[in-house]
Parts: C-alpha cells; sequence; structure tokens
C-alpha cells in the first residue's frame, strides 16, 4: 500500500485525482493539498511514498514544493507530475522520471503511471528514483541533469530560484501580481511593456524591454524581435511568410513576428521536440 499526496490548486481537477485513485486498491490518499504550503505541511506530517503534484500553481508552484523539500530536508517522495502544458510543449520531455500526466487527465495514462510508481517504489532503488526526478527536472527547467544530481546529493535546491515567480504592475492606485508562467508573450509600447496573459488581459508595465528581459527565465522566454519576448511554452509554429519573413503562432492563435536578428534563437526553441 502506496501512501498519496494530491496536489493541486484546482477544486475539480483535484476531485477529479481523487476519483480516479480510488480505482486504485493499492494506493491510499493520506492528505488533498490546494496549494504548495499546504503540500509542505502534508509530506511533513505524513511522509507519503507519492506525490501527484501540479507544476503549475499561484504563489508556490511544483518545482518550488521541490526545492522546499530539499531546503527543509524532507523526505523525498516518488513523484508524478501534473500539468496542463500542451503536448507540443511535452514532446522534448522523453520522460525518463516516474512519469507526468497531461490535464485533463486520461484514465490510461494515469494507469501507466502509477504502474511506473509502484514498480519503482516495489524495486526501492533510492539513486534511480534520484535519477529520474533530476531527468524530468531537467527536462522542465532545463537544467543539466548532472547538475541536479549533484543538488540532490548535496541536499541544495533541485530549482535554481533566482528568476521571479511574479511581475508586480503598478496601475491608477493599484498593484497587480502576475505569474510569469501566465505570461503568453511581451510586446513594446513606447516606453511601456504590454503584457499579455493567458487569461486574454493586457498588463501595461512601465519598464524597457532590456529590463523586463533580465527578470524573465530565458529557458522559459525568448525574445523573437527587439520589440517582442514570448513564452515558449505557447509556441505551436514558426511560419515562413510568402515574403520571407517568419512569425510564430501562439496557443491563443495570436500571430508574432520574427525579426531576421533573432530567427536563430526561435530555431532553438524547436530542436529537440
Amino acid at each position: 500500500m502506496l501512501n498519496v499526496v494530491v496536489v493541486d490548486d484546482e477544486p475539480l481537477a483535484r476531485k477529479g485525482m481523487l476519483y480516479r485513485l480510488n480505482e486504485y486498491p493499492t494506493l491510499k490518499v493520506v492528505a488533498e493539498c490546494g496549494n504548495g504550503k499546504e503540500a509542505l505541511d502534508a509530506i511533513a506530517q505524513h511522509q507519503p511514498d507519492l506525490v501527484f503534484l501540479d507544476v503549475e500553481m499561484p504563489g508556490m508552484d511544483g518545482f518550488a514544493v521541490l526545492e522546499q523539500l530539499q531546503q527543509q530536508q524532507l523526505p523525498m517522495p516518488y513523484v508524478i507530475f501534473v500539468t496542463a502544458y500542451d503536448h507540443y510543449a511535452l514532446a522534448a520531455f522523453d520522460v525518463n522520471a516516474i512519469d507526468y500526466v497531461l490535464k485533463p487527465v486520461e484514465a490510461e495514462r494515469l494507469r501507466l503511471a502509477i504502474d511506473k510508481a509502484i514498480k519503482a517504489f516495489e524495486s526501492k532503488d533510492v539513486q534511480k528514483h534520484k535519477s529520474q526526478l533530476a531527468q524530468v527536472v531537467s527536462r522542465l527547467t532545463g537544467d543539466d541533469a548532472e547538475t541536479i544530481l549533484e543538488r540532490l546529493s548535496n541536499e541544495e535546491p533541485v530549482v535554481d530560484s533566482r528568476y521571479p515567480e511574479a511581475i508586480s504592475i503598478k496601475d491608477s492606485g493599484e498593484i497587480t501580481r502576475v505569474m510569469v508562467v501566465d505570461i503568453h508573450w511581451v510586446d513594446a509600447a513606447g516606453d511601456y511593456m504590454c503584457i499579455h496573459t493567458r487569461d486574454g488581459q493586457t498588463h501595461i508595465l512601465r519598464k524597457t524591454m532590456k529590463e523586463l528581459e533580465q527578470e524573465l527565465d530565458p529557458r522559459l522566454f525568448v525574445r523573437v524581435h527587439r520589440s517582442a519576448i514570448v513564452n515558449v511554452n505557447t509556441i505551436v509554429k514558426l511560419q515562413m511568410l510568402p515574403n520571407g519573413e517568419h512569425q510564430l503562432v501562439l496557443s491563443n492563435e495570436q500571430t508574432v513576428k520574427v525579426s531576421r536578428s533573432y530567427k536563430d534563437r526561435v530555431k532553438q526553441v524547436f530542436k529537440g521536440a
């Protein structure tokens, strides 16, 4: 019997996962959590064998949870990532980790992930588990797997957190906190930046493109034009236009022009995908 913790900030997604896990008599859900803080508390209290961990959560995402587990020297459970990343982003994984499942969760895909977890637990191969975890974090973050393994061995944070998780935007006496993972793309409008988010909103930030680019993780954002930055996980296609120019098609069907000087950077995004 494996003790399980389910972590997801979306109540319906969490409820759906709990419903599906009821079909597995070898799994016992000991806690469900709606955010990263609750996850850390539950893992410390229950020391579960397996955690279904949502990647994208406000405040403390799945990577930050892993980082805190390391910093607090808590036992590292087996992890199955749960993510809303689109298939084109996941195509680069070639996952050797315990596994991931894509939202909305498919029953067969979940079964395969659970089978992997059970086999890994039965083998009790701790070093293999660390290697698998390092591989999936490497795929998700762009960090070298050997570097992540070294961090695990030295009980250092798994994820480099020098880039902020959110950007604060002041407007008309209010401050809006925009999560970086929710940013689709950014374009310049004079002395202002227009930050376009996944919910269709546009936030105006008074900052230069260079200043904003330095705040964004280059593994997740690519400069495609002197006045545009794009989240790589929103890129669906790179199109060549009849006039010889290029443009990106994003997951929200928005198109963004690619300038000649940044074309090679953009093509790097598609390598290995």
